[in-house]
Formats: C-alpha cells, sequence, structure tokens
C-alpha cells in the first residue's frame, strides 16, 4: 500500500494516493509500458478516462501487474471520468459499465465528471455540424451528479467527484448531492495556482487534484515562444537548491500545499524520476516563490466550448 503520509482522505473516509500517473495524451501503443513502469516504481494511483481512448490499454497493464503479484487490486486506485457526450441521465450507467469493461475491473475508486459542458449524445467524442461547430446537449449537469450517485449505490465506484468545475458549479452539485463531491480535478501550476477554487474545495471538504502539473509542455497546439515552466528561471534556481529536476520541484508544488497531482510521461525514466520526490519538502517561501510566477496561463482552456452555456472559465474561479 501507499506509505504513510503519502495518500489524503476523502470526507468519505476512503483515501487517494497523493502522486498518481496521467494517461491523457498516452498513445495506445506506449501506455501499457509506461503503466507498468509506474506501478513497479511504486505508483498506486493511475488517472484514466473514456475520452483518452486508451482505457483498454491501461487495462492490460493492469492487469499484467495484478498477475504477477507485484499488486493486488485493492492496493491500487483506478480514476476515469465520463465524458461530455453521456450526461445524460440514462447515459451514464452505460458509460461506467464500457469503461470498467475497457479497463478489465468490477469497480473504480473514483468516477468524475470530467467537464460541465454537455455534448449532443452519441457514439461521436466531438460531435459537430457541417461547420465545424461543436454541437451541445441541454442536459444539466446536475442530472449527471445524480446518475453518478446511482454508481456509487451500484458498487461501481467507490467515490465520485467533477473535473474543471468553477466554485458556482460546485455549489448547484452541492445543493442537491446525497454523496459527497470527493474531488475536484483542476489544472494546477505556478502559472496557474488556482489559490481561491482550492481554498473553497477545501472548505467544502473537496479534495483537489492538480493536474497538467508540468504545464503540459507536449500539447498539441503549443506554439513557438509560449512559456515552458520547465525552462523558467524560479523553477531552475530552486531545482539547484534542491538538487532535484525542474520536474520535480514542479511535482513538489501541488503536493506541497495539500493537494494530488497526476503527471503525465511514457518514458520509464521519467515515470521513475517523477516519482523521487519524497526525501524533499518545498519551504513556504520557495512555494510563495513558484506562486509569484501566476499568469492565468492554462495550458487547456477549451476555448473551443466557450459559448457553451456550462464553460467553467467565464467565472474568476
Amino acid at each position: 500500500m501507499a506509505a504513510l503520509g503519502r495518500t489524503i482522505n476523502f470526507s468519505n473516509g476512503r483515501s487517494i494516493p497523493i502522486l498518481g500517473l496521467g494517461t491523457w495524451k498516452s498513445k495506445p501503443g506506449e501506455v501499457t509500458a509506461a503503466v507498468k513502469d509506474a506501478i513497479t516504481a511504486g505508483y498506486r494511483h493511475i488517472d484514466c478516462a473514456h475520452v483518452y481512448c486508451n482505457e483498454p490499454e491501461v487495462g492490460a497493464a493492469i492487469a499484467a501487474v495484478i498477475k504477477d503479484g507485484t499488486v493486488t487490486r485493492d492496493e491500487l486506485f483506478i480514476t476515469s471520468k465520463v465524458w461530455n457526450n453521456f450526461h445524460a441521465k440514462s447515459s451514464v450507467l452505460p458509460a461506467i459499465k464500457t469503461t470498467l469493461a475497457n479497463l478489465g475491473l468490477d469497480y473504480l475508486d473514483l468516477y468524475l465528471i470530467h467537464w460541465p459542458t454537455g455534448f449532443k449524445e452519441g457514439s461521436d467524442l466531438f460531435p459537430a455540424d457541417s461547420t465545424g461547430k461543436r454541437l451541445y446537449s441541454d442536459v444539466d449537469y446536475v442530472e449527471t451528479w445524480e446518475a453518478m450517485e446511482e454508481c456509487v449505490k451500484l458498487g461501481l465506484t467507490r467515490s465520485i467527484g467533477v473535473s474543471n468545475f468553477n466554485k458556482k458549479q460546485l455549489e448547484r452539485v452541492l445543493k442537491v448531492a446525497k454523496v459527497p463531491i470527493a474531488n475536484n480535478q483542476i489544472e494546477v501550476h505556478p502559472y496557474l495556482p488556482q489559490h481561491k477554487l482550492i481554498e473553497f474545495c477545501k472548505s467544502k471538504n473537496i479534495t483537489v487534484t492538480a493536474y497538467s502539473p508540468l504545464g503540459s509542455p507536449d500539447r498539441s497546439w503549443a506554439k513557438p515562444g509560449d512559456p515552458v515552466l520547465t525552462e523558467e528561471p524560479k523553477v531552475k534556481t530552486l531545482a539547484q537548491k534542491y538538487k532535484k529536476s525542474p520536474a520535480q520541484i514542479l511535482i513538489r508544488f501541488p503536493i506541497d500545499r495539500g493537494l494530488i497531482v497526476i503527471p503525465k510521461s511514457v518514458t520509464k525514466s521519467r515515470i521513475e524520476e517523477n516519482f523521487q520526490i519524497w526525501d524533499f519538502q518545498l519551504s513556504p517561501e520557495d512555494i510563495k516563490l513558484l506562486e509569484s510566477m501566476e499568469c492565468n496561463e492554462r495550458a487547456y482552456n477549451s476555448s473551443e466550448t466557450s459559448d457553451h452555456p456550462y464553460y467553467p472559465f467565464h467565472d474568476e474561479y
């Protein structure tokens, strides 16, 4: 099991490992080896999603490490997310069953609503009209949440939460929630420290998972000249101070703020390096130094859905 001090408790009493492996943008041909390497290196938390289109390959890795005795299912924490075209109450249960079949699992540890923005129901993950405009669903994510609660009752997931939800959206779910919101997964790094949203989540006993902690430098839409977090002088200075890599500093940044973090890599050496962050801690002054880089720069702002009525990033937080 994850060592003492390497987990955070949900409000329902269950615990989640602080450090997990992200699988967004991990190609199907690479992700099986990456997940095996991560679990062998000590990771016990794997973050997945239906829309990543690689869950069968993640599942193959999980099956292999359980079969060879590296871990038991109970020692793993597996997260997945319901995609935007499955927001209708009648679609959530089939969606989680598909994910479980793809992963080869009987249950998830955490199931999230990936975005508050619903898309037109159907098999097309990114439905669009002839002009390329995204086609939306008018389903309220509050309805989606009610179906998520049914997944808990049926034992298909142990905890539920959301991703990319702002304060108002969390408040709307909290008003109706019979099962607590365990987690809000949001983008967090020095360019986007998310102080206010994190404080709000903590005040409501909602844990926060930081995605893209390295600023997602491999995103396909990055433009030449875009800032790169690992190249920032302040990050490099701290890397020298602590005798760590810039990536290790950026992974420690959310951990030392009481968050969960899910760096993505498919490179074995980096997967292992990203796990070697337990032998140091950033000082409060150094956390402030990293926070001073705030510029509200998102790696992923989902701007193509900015006209959706539930687009989360128009609000301050």
